[in-house]
This record gives structure tokens, sequence and C-alpha cells, in this order.
């Protein structure tokens, strides 16, 4: 750009000289015009400063262009020393890499050249090998074939064996520490729990007006509630006796605000009775509703919640059923997670895995109940498996089923969980097996299964097989009548004729 600028400057300065010649020009020649002389001095003088300046100028671009020339070429001689570099380098390069290239091939060749050797001497020695064994190539490769797999069947055996030692070694530690870390979770303060269906009374006389005239005050309580009220076992107070444990539970509230009332009256005895129950209800559901929330459950139907709350007044051998379900289903729960498991199934597993001991509409063992409830609900059928098989009634078809089982027996058979009065569950349990063995025929009676199912033998000659159905039915109406048990109780009569000949 600059050289541009010093080629037009010249020019310019040029033209200017040669305005100057011409103005000398003038002055030399004759005058045939009169010219002022100060403005001819003054053109002159200024023709003079332009010439001196251009000048300057001209001398101070050629330097400074003299100067960047001479750093151009300079940096040129660098760059030129660089590239005469790398230039060597590259060559260098080339040639190191044309060098490797023929070291390459060479090796190559003698690689060639050595497995060529190589495969003719294996052919030769399987030639030889094939006369000397007189088996073809074919045949030795199955013989050897054998030979090692042979060798790797042992050698799995061996680490299947060493593996299974190991495993074995150590799951019986890992499960203990399983099983009591899973406790942890679910152990509660809670132990055993009876209920006492009792009413203590202010003062004697006041058992008079609970009979009321001619009776008709407590047979409107019995007839209202179902429960048996006994005034004469125990002193200052009334026994209050039935199976079903909310009747009960309604009818000692009732009977308790009827004596603080103090009008005891059939109208009055309804009206307290109708408002108990209801309150009964509600505490029943909240229970099920604080169950379901404590577990962690969800969505659950408003009628299995409802369900559910009747364990607050359901007990199991001494163990409240809402203490148990609870604490079976923390453990669970945390065994589900150890053992990946499917979560949510075992927590509703564990939930709902006594939910048929409430039902008392139907007839059945609370397993089957429990089943046909949730169906009808249309809970999943894992969950249903689950309470279908936590008495293994069925083989485990998961192992979320097999979590409920195990959880379900930790809860119940742990020191402390139950208690239970010996003496009467022995006594139930002779009652049963006396009620059937009143009936003629009968050679044995068992009471199993904790009184849920009476199993009977006839004697074959005095009971044919028309009768047995008969005598099942009357056994189980005679227990019906006179006995108090829990759920459902199984007859069972069988009948076996053995005939024995002897071959002479």
């Amino acid at each position: 750009m600059e050289v541009i600028m010093l080629i037009e400057f010249l020019k310019k300065l040029l033209k200017e000289e040669k305005v100057v010649e011409k103005v000398e020009k003038v002055e030399k020649a004759e005058p045939k015009v009169t010219v002022d002389e100060s403005a001819l001095i003054e053109v002159r003088n200024s023709a003079k400063e332009i010439i001196l300046e251009a000048k300057d100028r001209a001398l101070r671009i050629k330097s400074e262009a003299e100067e960047e020339s001479s750093k151009v070429r300079s940096k040129a001689m660098e760059e030129e020393k660089k590239m005469a570099v790398a230039r060597a380098e590259v060559d260098a390069r080339a040639r190191e890499l044309e060098e490797r290239s023929r070291t390459l091939k060479r090796a190559k060749e003698a690689i060639d050249k050595m497995t060529s050797d190589a495969e003719d001497l294996l052919r030769q020695r399987k030639e030889s090998l094939e006369k000397i064994a007189g088996l073809t190539r074919q045949e030795a490769r199955g013989e050897l074939m054998k030979e090692f797999d042979k060798e790797l069947i042992e050698e799995k055996s061996k680490k299947i064996r060493e593996m299974k030692e190991e495993v074995q070694k150590n799951v019986e530690e890992d499960a203990k520490k399983l099983l009591v870390e899973t406790m942890r979770f679910g152990s509660t303060d809670y132990v055993v729990e009876y209920t006492t269906s009792k009413v203590a009374l202010p003062d004697e006389e006041i058992k008079g007006r609970i009979i009321g005239k001619e009776g008709r005050n407590i047979k409107k309580l019995e007839e209202l509630s179902g429960v048996e009220f006994d005034l004469d076992s125990s002193q200052g107070e009334i026994l209050l006796s039935c199976f079903d444990p909310i009747r009960r539970e309604v009818a000692r509230l009732s009977l308790e605000r009827l004596i603080k009332d103090g009008r005891i009256q059939p109208a009055r005895i309804e009206d307290i009775y109708k408002q108990t129950s209801e309150e009964i209800d509600h505490i029943i559901f909240k229970a099920g509703d604080d169950l379901c929330h404590r577990v962690g459950a969800y969505n659950i139907p408003r009628d299995l919640v409802y369900m559910l709350g009747k364990f607050k007044y359901r007990f199991s051998y001494g163990q409240n059923m809402i203490e148990h379900t609870l604490e079976e289903t923390k453990m669970g729960v945390a065994l589900a997670y150890e053992l990946k498991a499917n979560v949510d199934t075992v927590r509703l597993g564990c939930l709902f895995h006594d939910i048929g001991k409430i039902v008392t509409e139907d007839e059945g063992t609370h397993i089957q109940l429990g089943v046909d409830l949730l169906n009808k609900h249309k809970i999943a059928e894992e969950v249903v498996n689950c309470i279908a098989e936590h008495h293994e009634d069925k083989p485990f078809s998961s192992i979320e089923s097999a979590i409920v089982n195990l959880v379900d027996h930790v809860s119940g058979a742990r020191p402390g969980a139950r208690g239970e009065d010996y003496e009467s569950y022995i006594k139930r349990m002779r009652a049963l097996e006396d009620a059937a063995k009143q009936f003629d025929g009968i050679d044995k009676v068992y009471a199993i299964s904790a009184g849920r199912e009476v199993r009977v033998f006839v004697e074959p000659t005095k009971v044919d097989d028309d009768s047995t159905a008969f005598l099942a039915r009357e056994i189980a109406k005679k227990i019906e009548l006179e006995q108090t048990y829990p759920g459902v109780v199984k007859v069972t009569v069988i009948r076996e004729t053995r005939v024995t000949e002897t071959a002479k």
C-alpha cells in the first residue's frame, strides 16, 4: 500500500516540477503582457517549498520501504531455512519408512516360508500318525475331542463341587444375619394382649335393672348383640361371651353406657346399641386406614380397608392381628429389598395374608376366604398367590410367596409373640374328639390342625360307604351346636377296608 502511495506522490512531484519549469520559461521569455512581480515571487517560493517537502517525504518513504523490504527478505530467508529443515526431516522419515517397509517385507517372506515349512511338517506328522495309529484324521480328531470333553466335564464338576461347598459354608451364616436384620425392622414393644369381655358393676342391685321385668332388658341386649350375658359367674361384674370380638365389643360398650345413663329399657337399649355400632364402624375403618398408611399401602378399596380395621378386635393366640400384620409387613418389605424381590407384592401379601380370618359370612378356611375376597376386589394375581400359599397349602409360585410365609412364621413363632392357655386348648381338642366318639361305629378320632379338622376312623364292619356321608354331616352338626371354635371345623370320616389272604 505504501509503495502505491509513493508512486502517486512521485507523479505529483513531477507534475509540480514541470509547472515550475514552465514558470521559469515564461519569466525568461520576452514578456508580451504585464505580470505582477510579487505574485510571481510568491508562486515561485510556494513551488520550491512543495518541492522540498516532497523530496523529504520521498526520502522518508523510501527509507521506510527499504526497511520493510529488509524485514520481508529476512522473514523470507527464515521461512526458507525452516522449509529446508522440514524437507530434510521429511526426506529422512521417508528413507526410514522405506527401510522399515523393506525390513517388514523380508520378515513376512521369512514368516511365510516358516509357515509353509510348518504346514508341510505337520502334514507329514499327521500322515505318519495315521499310518502308526491306523486312524483317519477325522477319527483321530473325534477321539481327541472325546478325551478333551471328558477332562472338561471332570474339571467343571470339580469346580461346581468347590463352589457348592463354599456357598454351603457361608449360606447359613448369611441367612442368619439376614433374618436377624429383617426381624430388627419389624420388632415392636408389643408382646401379648388378651381381651377381657367383662363389665364392672357399681353395685349388685343394678343387675336387676339390667335383667328387667320378666328379663325383657337382658333378652333385648342378647337379641341385638348376639352375645351371651352371664350375670351369675362373677361377683360385681358381668361376663360377656361371644366368639365374634366385634359384637362382643359393641355389647360391652353399650352395656357400660346404659349403666352410666341409668335408663335401662328396651327402647333406650336399641338407641344406645345403634349409636355404639356406628361409632365402632368408624373406629374400625380408621384403624384399617391407619394400618395401611403405616405399612405404606395406598389406593386400597374401601371395603378391604374396613375389613383390615377389624383386626383391631381380632386376636390369634393372644396376639393382636393389627400388631401381627404390621410386624410381619415391616419384616417382609425389608427382606424383599434384600432379596431384590417385588416389594409391593410382598407388602400387599403380608397386609392381606390373614384377612380371611375376619370373614364370617361364608364358610371355609381363612386362606380360601381370603383368596375369594381378594379376587372379588380384583387384587393382582401375584398378591392373591401369596395369600393362597402362605401356609404352604400350595407350592410356592414365587419368591414373594416364600417371603410372606417366612415372615408370618417369624412373627407368630418368635418368643413372646403369642400366648396360649394350654389347659383350655387341650380341653377344646378333647371336646371335639368326644363329640365324634358319641356316635356308633367310631373306631378312632383325632383333632388336628389346632382344632380346625377332625378325622374320624370308623369300623368298616359297622359303617358302610353310604353311611359315612350321613355320619360326617351329623358330627359336624353336633360340633356346630355344642362347641365354640374359631373359624370352621372340617370333619373327615375315613372308612378303610383291608382284606388279607395267605398263599399256602
